[in-house]
């Protein structure tokens, strides 16, 4: 909201929810029956095309938002080197409302005013009309009604809420109070409002003019240069003609310069154009390449999961991951992206971060986490890893971080394979097991005196109970193959601690990749399950309480964190990726592969000193 709401801020639906869109519903099935009733007269082919129409609005919109999140991570022409938090796509998620109204509106034009209906396909007229007039009435009066939204009074009342973005994304553009984005669709109106009073007016000039000003407002609050150098240098008079997205930058971070709707030909007849604009737009074109310090290197785990990444849809990328139904729904769509994703050869940026002077960033390996499982994949992914390895070491990054199953144990030995492939690599690879081990550790609530560990063991595990075993906590398991493979890694004199039975008594478990429902229903009442695994365990009771996969909060100083990585909450990041980052804080110089860990507690200290936290328990106070 603004800093001081003013009237009419809030839209009409806002307590609606996903309802809102039921709004339409009468309107659409008016115009339906007068089309189906009416079989002898001229179909209104342009009432029917409203709802496709606005349904591909939200499409591009929602195109433009992923490809603009793509470009920010990876281009070297970002505008603003600032952050995006959480905040913020919080304010801009009814970034719809805007088309909703003008779905709304555009019903009712085409019902009650003469002449908006069974209009023509084409009008060169109308289409000549609708450019004179933008240019003319409707950029001028855009100019002035947003110098005066900059006045003391209007602007803490509505535009503020706007300019509380100061790092933009293409949906920042309608992110406005309710009466103001309705003053907006008033001035937009003009020119269509005009030609149907002309009597030239037609379908595809009204559904160019609204993609017009979409791709404009999209393109103008993109926080990368998109408009290339030769335009201007073809057609100089453009630069009055087509502002670009450095220049209305500046309007975010100045304020007070570079008013204009998207011809900044009245900011320089009114002297409001910044001074610095032409600079800022030529160092921007220009670019400066930026070589990340920390690689993270993930994957898609479900099909679904392509839509949480940052690139997907930006609402769903900022909350944990959770199976949706109308996610669901899009199948179709997930499996072009399997067939997409099966044809590229390389992995891909998502994300960039930033902690004290350490650049990080997240690559993507575009394979599923079920390909992982399957054979014959295995040569493949390997390659790719091992592809994207070499990449960064050739860039100079100093470490990546081996996330979710790239580091599978009958993959590549939690990187081990890398580092015997090529032995003169500058980039450190790790796994993280020492700091996951530390966090499993920390989990477990004070006073515990005997845990019992579950699921497929790894190197986490076997870390964890060699902590648990000199801290002289017993480590109980129900399978005499675990308890041998753990005996085996256990120090001597450390024996005793390690207990075999067929009792599922202890009250925290320490659990891994498969276990089972049966298993848990074993439990007894207020068992507290802990992952040690990469993925978290399905939840069956509700009378037991169970934590997240190994991770930490992150510190107030880490920026550009605005989605959440896979199924853990806002700013918590998995103790693998944490690991990373802290080896390049560090400055340490070895891996953390295969057999090889650094010290649990070394690592925890480290990751402590450097601001990360531990996760806040789930259970009770009491407990």
């Amino acid at each position: 909201m603004a800093s001081n709401p003013g009237l009419l801020t809030q839209w009409p639906w806002q307590r609606f929810g996903s309802f809102k869109y039921l709004l339409v519903v009468p309107m659409a099935a008016l115009t339906i029956h007068r089309a189906m009733s009416s079989p002898g007269e001229e179909i209104d082919m342009g009432s029917l095309l409203i709802i496709p129409m606005q349904l591909l609005r939200v499409v591009l919109d929602l195109l433009w938002i992923s490809w603009a999140r793509f470009q920010t991570a990876r281009s070297k022409h970002r505008i603003v080197h600032k952050s995006i938090e959480f905040e913020q796509v919080d304010r801009e998620r009814n970034w719809d409302d805007q088309i909703l109204l003008s779905t709304i509106l555009v019903y009712m034009t085409n019902i009650f005013v003469p002449g908006a209906s069974c209009v023509p396909w084409w009008d060169t007229r109308g289409a000549v009309l609708i450019a004179v007039l933008h240019a003319g009435p409707v950029e001028f009066l855009y100019y002035w009604f947003h110098r005066a939204l900059h006045h003391h009074y209007l602007y803490s009342r509505y535009h503020s809420h706007h300019h509380a973005s100061i790092v933009t994304e293409p949906i920042t553009s309608v992110i406005h109070p309710f009466v103001e984005e309705f003053v907006y669709f008033l001035l937009f109106m003009i020119p269509l409002m005009t030609t149907v009073f002309t009597g030239c007016a037609s379908i595809i000039t009204v559904m160019a003019y609204f993609l017009y000003i979409d791709f404009m407002n999209n393109m103008g609050h993109c926080n990368f240069e998109i408009v290339p150098t030769w335009l201007f240098r073809v057609f100089p008079p453009l630069k009055y003609l087509m502002y670009t997205p450095t220049f209305h930058s500046l309007h975010h971070t100045q304020f007070r310069t570079n008013y204009c709707l998207f011809m900044p030909l009245y900011d320089y007849l009114y002297g409001t154009a910044d001074r610095t604009s032409d600079e800022l737009y030529e160092r921007t074109v220009k670019g400066e390449e930026e070589t990340p310090d920390v690689v993270h290197l993930t994957h898609p785990t479900s099909l679904q999961s392509v839509f949480h990444l940052r690139l997907g849809f930006a609402s769903l990328a900022s909350k944990p991951y959770v199976s949706r139904w109308y996610v669901r729904l899009m199948w179709p769509l997930s499996c072009w992206f399997l067939l997409l994703a099966r044809v590229c050869g390389s992995a891909f940026v998502v994300e960039r971060n930033k902690l004290k002077a350490l650049c990080l960033q997240t690559w993507v390996i575009p394979r599923f986490g079920f390909q992982y499982t399957l054979p014959l994949e295995r040569d493949a992914i390997n390659g790719l890893i091992d592809k994207t390895i070499l990449d960064a070491d050739r860039r100079g990054v100093k470490v990546v971080s081996l996330g979710l199953l790239n580091q599978g144990e009958e993959l590549n030995r939690l990187g081990e394979f890398y580092v015997r492939k090529h032995p003169k690599l500058t980039v450190r690879i790790v796994d993280g097991s020492g700091l996951a081990a530390a966090a499993v550790i920390h989990s477990i609530p004070q006073g515990t005196e005997e845990v019992l560990l579950r699921g497929k063991l790894s190197k986490v595990a076997f870390l964890v109970a060699n902590a648990l075993c000199l801290r002289s906590i017993r480590v109980t398991t129900v399978e005499r193959e675990e308890f041998e493979m753990l005996k085996l890694r256990l120090p001597s004199g450390l024996g005793s601690l390690l207990v075999l039975c067929k009792s599922y008594t202890p009250k925290v478990w320490l659990v891994g990749d498969g276990l089972t429902e049966d298993e848990q229903r074993r439990a007894a009442r207020g068992t507290f399950f802990i992952p040690f695994s990469q993925f978290p365990v399905r939840e069956v009771r509700k009378d037991c309480f169970y934590s997240t996969t190994p991770a930490m909060v992150v510190p107030k100083a880490f920026e550009n964190m605005h989605s959440c990585e896979n199924w853990l909450p806002r700013r918590v990041m998995s103790a693998c990726r944490v690991a990373g980052i802290v080896h390049g804080l560090e400055g340490r110089k070895e891996h953390e592969t295969g057999d090889v860990a650094l010290d649990v507690e070394d690592a925890w200290r480290a990751a402590l000193s450097h601001g990360f936290l531990p996760l806040p328990s789930p259970l009770p106070a009491a407990q």
